[in-house]
């Protein structure tokens, strides 16, 4: 791939030459009834907007997830930045584009976080819960592969979904260490098919860039979805009582708050971690990604998801 600035380094005034990937794409029409085409596009380090001025309206819009090859100028609007397009094209066979540059990954491969997930679940002593979870995964099957967990927060990257499962079981062993008493495998179970719902709630690629919400997602959410789900495997295994109805309740509470989609608070202490466990990982997976577009000793824009702006401290200048 042909040497360009990173989305993370852009600034007012630079000028830009390369290739990105086309996040979204939407045909609009300016104040003067003139077709336009506004796009997102990104590497795996960020996001910039650009517009493109005087589409043809008998053109096809370009597509989510192609490659785009873009020369222009880095302008500021409404306090963005936005890439001023002066010459572009779809990227061809032929172009040097490495997707590892343009795609946001996890930081391990796939199989080695899958190959922990199967491993946790070999581990369980309870049979009951070992059935729903290799179901629950049975379900999700080869897209757990590449499927990020959401759109825009924590974890928008390919494999993003196990990356976030992986590291929230590292989080629950440790938890565990400190209170044994918690019951493990439901524990382990809950984090491993909490959000597994989110494959049917979200239109992904194989890019890990998610599009849209599918209708699941629109009028169910991964929530719903995953407990429908759980019965399925459940009616298909077998397994009833106090088992079922617990992990069914850990999907259901694993947002916290009605406010954030759960109907009911966690009402045991296994599903109160599971909550935790959750946020902690999810909030320190944007406080990372959001550091890491951020120049040291500046402040990021705010930032949605956490209701605030964030601070990449000078840490090595200031000898912490």
């Amino acid at each position: 791939m042909m040497d360009q600035y990173s989305v993370c380094t852009l600034q007012r005034d630079m000028r830009f030459e390369g290739f990105l990937l086309i996040r979204s794409a939407e045909k609009r029409k300016d104040s003067k009834g003139s077709d336009y085409v506004d796009m997102n596009l990104t590497d795996r380090t960020g996001e910039i907007n650009c517009k493109i001025w005087n589409w043809d309206p008998l053109a096809e819009t370009p597509e989510a997830g192609q490659p785009i090859k873009v020369r222009g100028t880095i302008q500021e609007y409404n306090g963005r930045l936005q890439l001023r397009v002066e010459k572009w094209r779809l990227s061809t066979d032929e172009d040097p584009v490495d997707m590892n540059v343009l795609v946001p990954c996890a930081p391990r491969k796939p199989e080695d976080m899958l190959a922990d997930i199967n491993e946790t679940v070999e581990s369980f002593k309870s049979e009951d819960l070992k059935k729903l979870t290799r179901g629950m995964l049975g379900i999700a099957g080869d897209r757990l592969n590449w499927f990020p967990a959401a759109q825009r927060m924590h974890h928008a990257e390919r494999s993003g979904l196990l990356h976030h499962t992986t590291d929230m079981l590292r989080l629950a062993k440790a938890l565990l260490e400190i209170y044994p008493w918690l019951n493990r495998d439901l524990l382990l179970a809950g984090v491993i098919i909490h959000d597994l719902g989110k494959i049917d709630e979200m239109k992904s690629d194989q890019t890990g860039n998610v599009t849209d919400y599918t209708r699941d997602g629109q009028l169910l959410g991964h929530l719903v979805r995953g407990i429908t789900n759980l019965n399925r495997v459940a009616e298909e295994t077998g397994v009833t009582g106090e088992c079922l109805i617990l992990l069914e309740h850990m999907l259901l509470s694993h947002h916290g708050e009605s406010e954030y989609g759960s109907p009911k608070p966690p009402m045991f202490a296994e599903a109160e971690a599971l909550h935790w466990i959750d946020m902690m990982d999810a909030r320190m997976n944007t406080m990372k990604t959001v550091t890491d577009k951020t120049p040291p000793g500046a402040f990021s824009e705010k930032i949605f998801s956490l209701d605030r702006r964030v601070y990449h401290p000078l840490y090595e200048e200031e000898s912490i």
